[in-house]
């Protein structure tokens, strides 16, 4: 559509024009129940905007994206809608120094997670409605200045159905049938929300008093669907909440600014969660519906305090443009794991950001599409694609770097003064390194050009001479890929390991370095006792890949599981998983390492990555003629491992979802469906309800579960989770049939919400069924670029990465993606990245099968 992908230069344009004084937005939301006569479904939205204009007489527009405006008056004049609203934007000619815009429209309820999202839950009929903006959605909603730097204070009033409750940013009430909400503070457009219905309300309340003697009162709320109630442990959610103020209050020096605290868990959310002051928006999937290990606890736990501490990084304090959007995200994604750390039981979570969230960093910094974390964000569509792991993960671990290089008192006092100085405005890169040098002393320049203004991911190698059983020289090495040549100042620990009678891999020397250039002495290790293993980069002070030498990496391929630190382990798993992708270890001999030592893994977060990790290496970098026999040895070693594990233990529940997404011979799928039928049993494993729907699964897509048995497990879970659950083991059975089906639902209708899209699409890509998909790869470069100009963004990227034919694992799919690629070379810039992307893995993956080839 004309007009709907903003750019950051008009952007800037209006900025540089226009000043918001204030919005005032009614909805009327009335028309989410009730029948709809087959019409899609539409709301009022009457926005009226106070602004001003720097240069009387100049022209501007606001941002508007609805099926139709009833009337626009701009200063008191009305305006013909269609001579000025173009389906994304409202002109707005001779502007007065001081204006007022009032636009009456009919917006658009969503099914794709955008804007103001309605759902039907299957289980009661209750209708739900949340918002969904950013980076760019709340034009959907009401009208607007769609843009981060045109930052101003909102009143929202609402008209809901007849005992529905309605939240918004500020605390409201119900009078004479309209809920009002008291005006925000100046925020920006993007984290303004709405949640309406008839949704199950906890509430509780903070309190803290400050050194000056006043006290702060925050009411604290929480929400899901009726139907998620007695699943929902409020309480939990609201000790991390108060955990996590507490440690905000005491680290940032600034009290909450924004008055209550709700947070609301919400059906087919398309993120993890979102910022809204006063008003935390998470997926539902928050709430568990049967058992779940710790890990999942800490990553609740971690998302909470990753949009709390949003509160200060991101709403107090906003970029000006998406470029600085990991002024945001990055010091949310940090302060995170700091916080959970820091506030809350979870104190291992360092090993879980080194094994998790850097491999979505290490992966992302080596695709086509890596950038710096301070990016080139040209407009909206490329706003959209960067909340990826360069944003999120790698500028994370940038400040862990950071933290170790200014000190962690310097790097929070930067913190306090920036929050003081930049109260409800806008800044930019160099806002932050003026207070971080002022703090710390150093000069920031050198450190932010190779951090935050560069791309790519080093390799640090240990590089070892001995002497009579000692040390003579350890150096390490750094390296830089080619096409981002840059090596950076890393400030790491070296740490030197021995093996001790009883087997197990301890520590016994430790060095603080920093590494610069390709080549770094360090001269404090020398001397030392002839290492078993030397461990760049332990404690995980910086970001960079980890290699090992010859005798390294020997011990560990006997002796990993008797690493007895379990970060010191984490990070050789991860450096071995990194090698795996870079073609320079066997995905077979990942697996054989996987299958020796996971079983003694203590960590349950590292333990279900090294499953996640284990079968991409089967799937995509083992050679295909290995692959059966690397599939039965899974499933062996699985099921092993379940036998052994601890009754009730998380242990036993994580290897039990690892059988089942494991096995494919005809014994193992008829023990899951004896679990199932309950003729047989696992000792201290209780078969809930989500772990039956991971048994269904796999059991479908062998053809060992048809279309009976799959609804006859929905009958026992009648519900929007069930309902999710169901469509996508219909879409993994092994026929053409239902292939055909599941293709047609995402690509040639739309009508399936998000949710559901993303079911189908992960039914539909069997790894056993790579035959039954292969037709599909060229239908998909056919119509990639039809569904990126008629669907939504977010359904967009869903169908271009998830229909991408990577099974197809032979070069002629990779030179069908080239040929795409060279004869869409003006297709929008968005595509063409997820398209480079996926084309990138699948290159990579062909790189990791002639490495296991060679194995043999």
């Amino acid at each position: 559509m004309p007009g709907e992908n903003l750019s950051r230069d008009e952007a800037r344009e209006r900025a540089a024009l226009l000043s918001v004084d204030g919005y005032d937005v009614s909805l009327d939301l009335r028309s989410a129940v009730g029948d709809a006569g087959g019409e899609p479904r539409t709301f009022r939205s009457v926005t009226t905007i106070r602004f001003r204009c720097n240069e009387p007489g100049a022209s501007s527009f606001a941002d508007l994206i609805a099926p139709s405006v009833t009337a626009v008056s701009l200063n008191g004049k009305d305006l013909d809608p269609s001579e000025v609203f173009d389906g994304a934007r409202i002109a707005l000619e001779d502007l007065a120094a001081e204006n007022e815009l009032v636009v009456d429209a009919q917006c658009a309820y969503s099914r794709t997670g955008e804007g103001m999202h309605r759902f039907v839950d299957p289980e009661d009929g209750e209708v739900y409605l949340y918002t969904q903006y950013e980076p760019a959605d709340s034009r959907r909603v009401f009208a607007n200045f769609e843009q981060p730097d045109l930052k101003a204070p909102f009143r929202f009033e609402v008209r809901a159905p007849e005992g529905w409750t309605v939240w918004s940013n500020g605390a409201g009430e119900l009078a004479d049938g309209v809920w009002k909400f008291a005006e925000t503070k100046p925020i920006s457009t993007y984290i303004t929300c709405v949640a309406a219905g008839p949704y199950h309300y906890v509430t509780d309340s903070y309190s803290r008093t400050f050194a000056d003697g006043t006290t702060l009162e925050i009411p604290l709320g929480a929400m899901c669907r009726k139907g998620l109630a007695p699943h929902f442990d409020a309480e939990d959610v609201f000790l991390v909440t108060k955990q996590g103020l507490d440690f905000f209050h005491e680290n940032f020096d600034y009290p909450y600014p924004f008055g209550k605290y709700d947070q609301a868990f919400v059906p087919e959310y398309n993120l993890g969660a979102m910022e809204n002051p006063g008003l935390v928006t998470f997926r539902e999937e928050f709430i568990f519906r049967g058992k779940v290990t710790q890990a999942s606890y800490e990553a609740r736990a971690n998302v909470i305090l990753h949009e709390m501490a949003h509160m200060w990084f991101g709403d107090l304090v906003t970029m000006a443009w998406w470029d600085d959007l990991w002024l945001k995200e990055s010091f949310a994604d940090f302060m995170g794991t700091f916080a959970n750390v820091g506030a809350t039981r979870f104190k291992d979570s360092w090993i879980t950001f080194a094994n998790r969230r850097k491999a979505w960093a290490y992966r992302a910094d080596q695709l086509p599409s890596t950038h710096p974390v301070t990016a080139d964000i040209r407009d909206l569509q490329d706003a959209k694609l960067n909340f990826d792991g360069i944003t999120y993960a790698k500028g994370a671990s940038v400040l862990k770097q950071l933290v170790a290089y200014v000190g962690q008192d310097a790097f929070l006092e930067g913190a306090r003064r920036y929050f003081k100085r930049h109260a409800y405005g806008n800044t930019r890169l160099g806002d932050l390194l003026s207070v971080l040098g002022e703090t710390s002393g150093r000069d920031m320049t050198a450190w932010s050009r190779s951090w935050l203004e560069t791309a790519g991911v080093n390799a640090l190698t240990p590089q070892v001479r001995l002497e009579d059983s000692r040390v003579a020289e350890l150096a390490v090495l750094q390296e830089a890929p080619e096409t981002h040549p840059e090596l950076r100042p890393h400030r790491v620990a070296v740490g030197l390991y021995r093996l001790t009678e009883g087997g197990a891999l301890e520590r016994y020397a430790r060095v603080e370095t920093d590494v610069e250039g390709p080549r770094t002495v360090v001269a404090d290790l020398a001397g030392a006792e002839a290492p078993d293993l030397v461990l760049v980069n332990d404690d995980d002070l910086t970001y960079c890949k980890i290699r090992f030498d010859a005798a390294s990496l020997a011990t560990l391929q006997e002796h990993l599981g008797g690493l007895t630190d379990p970060l010191a382990r984490a990070l050789c798993w991860s450096a071995l998983w990194n090698m795996t992708r870079d073609g320079l270890l066997p995905a077979r001999e990942f697996i054989a390492l996987v299958l020796r030592f996971a079983g003694r893994e203590s960590d349950i977060g590292v333990l279900q990555m090294l499953h996640a990790w284990t079968h991409t290496a089967l799937d995509r970098y083992a050679s295909p003629a290995w692959r059966e026999t690397g599939g039965a040895l899974l499933a062996e070693g699985a099921l092993r491992e379940l036998r052994a594990a601890g009754a009730g233990s998380e242990h036993q529940l994580a290897w039990a979802r690892f059988f089942a997404s494991a096995a494919s011979a005809g014994p193992d799928l008829a023990l899951m469906r004896e679990l199932l039928d309950g003729t047989t049993s696992v000792e201290g494993l209780e078969m809930d309800q989500e772990l039956r729907w991971s048994f269904l699964e796999p059991l479908a897509a062998h053809g060992a579960a048809d279309e009976s048995v799959i609804a006859a497990e929905l009958a026992r879970d009648d519900t929007a989770s069930g309902k999710r659950h169901q469509v996508r083991c219909l879409a993994a059975r092994p026929s053409a049939a239902v292939k055909a089906q599941a293709w047609a639902q995402v690509v040639e209708s739309d009508t399936l919400s998000n949710a559901l899209v993303e079911a189908t699409i992960a039914g539909f890509g069997q790894p056993s069924q790579r035959e039954l998909t292969a037709p599909y790869a060229e239908k998909y470069f056919a119509v990639i670029d039809r569904i990126w100009r008629e669907r939504s963004i977010q359904i967009g990227m869903d169908i271009v990465s998830g229909l991408f034919p990577a099974l197809q694992d032979r070069p002629e799919t990779l030179a069908a993606a080239d040929a795409w690629l060279a004869a869409h070379e003006d297709a929008a810039p968005a595509l063409r990245r997820l398209v480079l992307e996926a084309r990138d893995d699948l290159a990579r993956a062909l790189r990791a099968q002639e490495c296991d080839a060679r194995a043999r």
